[in-house]
């Protein structure tokens, strides 16, 4: 059997068509969970939507539906209120739905490219990389679950004008860029930074010193890519870390672009797009105006000469459609580059480069918080970097666990310390709707009890011990008898609906909230329905309904790229 949910809801549509018309076939009767256990399973208030457009009463509407609707092999209907239809799925029906989850879809034909993570080289990952990160990683997973292509994208900020002044820092204090770590560098460009600020001869040449890089010399490259190649060493490092997939494949830094600046300049100016204003080059585009009206640009080309941030993306954009052939693009940036991504999408659809049948999704998220309320600093109002953070997180949830488990070595007990605490860290920040800022709060995310990673981590590895301890393998579900089997069953077959509705929304905290409703729907059974002292056929029906709520809480996890580990 496909997924229940679907399939009840295709029938209902079908109803609506053989009651009222063939017009009414294709409506959506929007199944939604029963709201009491007395209203059964799922419930519809298609009857009430269609009063008004067939002049009938809601009831007589809704005894027409149950009367066309072919569904007796899978529930019973009945009538409440002023007109809604309830659905009560039949324990057998229920059983065969569980014993047939349905796995990774079949490839779709699609391949969506996505932007995330975008570290700046010379510097520090922080808290901001995080949800990139995390968001990125897990819309990936869920994308390519439902049948998508995924290509990763990682927009390094690996050019600029700050290289021009580190690269001639590194010139005047006759420095070996290859001995330094990420932390070096980033003292490296606070001392040029001070040095450009206050000696106005070095200024110019760090200005000059861009020019070169830009132009290809030798030297200048030469130093610039030993900073590079320090910086995606340190970047490797915390995505092992995060348990993130991003490669150095997936890296396409901001200089992978530098060539084609100009074309898109040239193009744009081709087509009549730009404008000079006050010596830049300028796209106007209808309807970006500022609060007091006036026309926003898009700067393309700054009136020095130099590429701004926009030829880039522009050029980006370009790439993606035209060498990655993406059927969907998606960034996951934070919420303050809305009005530069409309703006960038806008005019890169006028140019011509992004065609309409090719969506582009600016996949926005909130900041960080500290326990004040306020942007996430450290004590002395610094940025709070990625690996102190991580760090500070796996010792906590470390130190959660010590002495739960004698019988785990030390690399054991580390191995899960770090898949609780990073774990609990990306769950966290997956959790709730990504638009929202989150308070970072490390004894609540590493917490046992409630909506939190460990929480749905342990779930994960009691149901582990419990099936190693029956010493059989589980059998097919059978048998539903007691509500809180049935409720936790309507869960499991609600997976693959979830997922397809992540990929859709790109809003992983649906996810998340699923997971969660199964672990407590998972504990209710506990209380209320032995397993291993049960016996017979509902022992193995049992058995097989805690296997297939290990599985569903094990890949959903992973597709969150949470680590489920088998004890804790």
């Amino acid at each position: 059997m496909s997924s229940l949910l679907p399939v009840l809801a295709l029938r209902l549509s079908a109803a609506a068509g053989t009651a009222f018309g063939t017009a009414y076939a294709e409506l959506d009767p929007e199944l939604r969970a029963a709201t009491k256990p007395e209203f059964g399973h799922f419930q519809t208030s298609l009857a009430l939507r269609l009063a008004k457009s067939l002049g009938l009463p809601p009831r007589v509407i809704a005894e027409r539906l149950v009367a066309a609707a072919d569904l007796d092999d899978l529930c019973s209907l009945s009538i409440a209120g002023p007109g809604f239809v309830n659905l009560t799925v039949h324990p057998p029906a229920l059983a065969d739905a569980v014993n047939s989850l349905p796995g990774r879809l079949p490839a779709r034909g699609q391949r969506v490219v996505v932007d995330y993570s975008q570290p700046n080289v010379a510097k520090q990952m922080h808290v901001g990389h995080l949800r990139s990160t995390v968001i990125g990683d897990a819309l990936c997973n869920v994308l390519a679950y439902v049948g998508y292509e995924v290509v990763r994208q990682n927009h390094v900020g690996d050019w600029g004008t700050q290289f021009g002044m580190m690269v001639e820092q590194v010139l005047f204090e006759q420095l070996g860029v290859e001995s330094l770590d990420i932390e070096g560098l980033q003292q490296l460009y606070q001392r040029g930074r001070k040095h450009f600020d206050t000696e106005p001869a070095f200024a110019d040449r760090s200005r000059a010193r861009v020019v070169l890089l830009q132009s290809g010399d030798a030297e200048t490259l030469a130093i610039w890519a030993q900073m590079v190649e320090v910086s995606l060493v340190e970047f490797d490092r915390l995505y092992a870390v995060l348990g993130s997939p991003l490669t150095r494949a997936d890296v396409v830094g901001e200089s992978a672009y530098n060539d084609d600046l100009p074309v898109i300049v040239d193009e744009l100016a081709a087509a009549g797009l730009l404008t000079e204003s006050e010596g830049a080059q300028c796209a106007f585009l209808p309807g970006f105006v500022g609060r007091d009206g006036s026309p926003l640009p898009v700067i393309v080309r700054k009136s020095d000469g130099g590429f701004g941030y926009s030829a880039t993306d522009l050029a980006a954009v370009r790439h993606r459609v035209s060498d990655l052939h993406a059927d969907r693009i998606i960034y996951v940036v934070d919420h303050r580059q809305a009005l530069h991504f409309q703006q960038i999408f806008a005019l890169a659809r006028t140019a011509g480069w992004l065609p309409e049948t090719v969506p582009a999704e600016h996949v926005a998220f909130g900041t960080v918080l500290g326990p004040d309320g306020k942007p996430f600093k450290t004590r002395d109002g610094g940025t709070v970097r990625l690996a102190a953070l991580l760090a500070d997180a796996v010792a906590r949830a470390s130190a959660l666990l010590a002495g739960r488990d004698d019988a785990l070595s030390e690399p054991e007990r580390l191995a899960i310390a770090e898949a609780v605490g990073i774990g609990a860290v990306k769950y966290a920040d997956l959790a709730s709707d990504r638009i929202n800022d989150y308070v970072f709060d490390l004894d609540r995310m590493v917490a046992m009890a409630g909506n939190t990673g460990p929480y749905l981590q342990y779930a994960h590895a009691r149901l582990t011990r419990l099936l190693e301890k029956a010493g059989e393998a589980p059998g097919r579900v059978t048998q539903l008898t007691e509500p809180a089997e049935q409720r936790l069953a309507l869960l499991l077959t609600g997976f693959g609906d979830t997922v397809v509705q992540v990929a859709s929304s790109l809003q992983p905290h649906k996810l998340c909230t699923y997971l969660y409703d199964v672990a407590s729907a998972l504990s209710a059974f506990y209380e209320t329905c032995p397993v291993l002292t049960s016996a017979g056929e509902q022992r193995a029906s049992r058995l097989g309904l805690c296997a297939a709520t290990r599985t569903v809480l094990h890949d959903g996890l992973g597709l969150l790229g949470i680590t489920a580990p088998d004890s804790m």
